[in-house]
């Protein structure tokens, strides 16, 4: 019984507080004193749930949760959209969902079949294409995408599509042409991926005054960046870090 009463008295006061803060009627107070449980889900069924319903945070974290659990829900669907119209559109946003699922193959064909017409070289579906045979291990057909795409578009500019021709490049064994790249990228790339790969080439190569600058760089911008950015781009800064320690 006291347990009973500890969580009831919290419960209450949870709400209570809740309702002072949000700006409800008092009222709500009152009925959750007098009959804790059942006013305290009135409360929750009549103020809170539809104000949860409508805020685009909410319903973005259980559109996360249904992803996981069923996530080919939301591939299924856009398939049965695209049997019904096969468009430009739907089989974009089939290759992207595929993409996040991890099935490149498909993903790569989609694109493929976007690359059409007026679309023959749209560099975002390049690009994407070139992103699935990179992730396929394909990187010599990815670098001759890529290029294609280049030479398409000579003024489109993605750092992520930089990124992977550096990639690109060092996968396929032209390392003189990968650092060039991955130097480019040094001071512009939004994020620390590029410069973690730049360390671990450069160490590859036995240039360790070079890698230590840029890691130096790294430790410098860690010890400045805002915290969300500090913990999105651990992973980078721990891989450079012991690409370092090891040599």
């Amino acid at each position: 019984m006291p347990v009973l009463f500890i969580v009831t008295g919290l419960f209450q006061l949870a709400l209570a507080i809740h309702v002072a803060r949000t700006g409800r009627p008092l009222y709500w107070i009152l009925l959750i004193v007098m009959l804790p449980w059942i006013g305290g889900i009135a409360y929750l069924v009549a103020e809170v749930l539809p104000g949860l319903r409508n805020d685009p945070s909410t319903r973005r974290a259980l559109r996360n949760i249904g992803n996981r659990i069923n996530p080919e829900k939301n591939r299924r669907r856009i398939e049965a959209e695209l049997q019904l119209a096969d468009t430009l559109d739907n089989r974009r946003r089939l290759a992207e969902e595929c993409m996040q699922l991890g099935d490149f193959d498909s993903a790569e064909f989609l694109y493929q079949r976007c690359l059409t017409g007026v679309y023959a070289s749209d560099p975002h579906f390049m690009l994407g294409m070139a992103t699935a045979q990179a992730e396929l291990g394909r990187f010599a057909e990815c670098r001759q995408t890529l290029e294609k795409l280049i030479a398409a578009n000579p003024s489109f500019r993605s750092a992520d599509g930089h990124l992977l021709y550096a990639r690109a490049l060092e996968q396929v064994g032209e390392t003189d042409k990968a650092l060039e790249e991955y130097a480019a990228l040094e001071t512009g790339y939004p994020g620390e991926e590029a410069r973690s790969r730049y360390v671990v080439l450069l160490l590859s190569v036995s240039r360790a005054e070079e890698a230590k600058r840029v890691f130096q760089s790294m430790l410098d911008r860690d010890r400045t960046a805002p915290a969300y950015y500090r913990k999105k781009e651990r992973a980078w800064l721990d891989q450079a870090r012991a690409a370092m320690k090891a040599n």
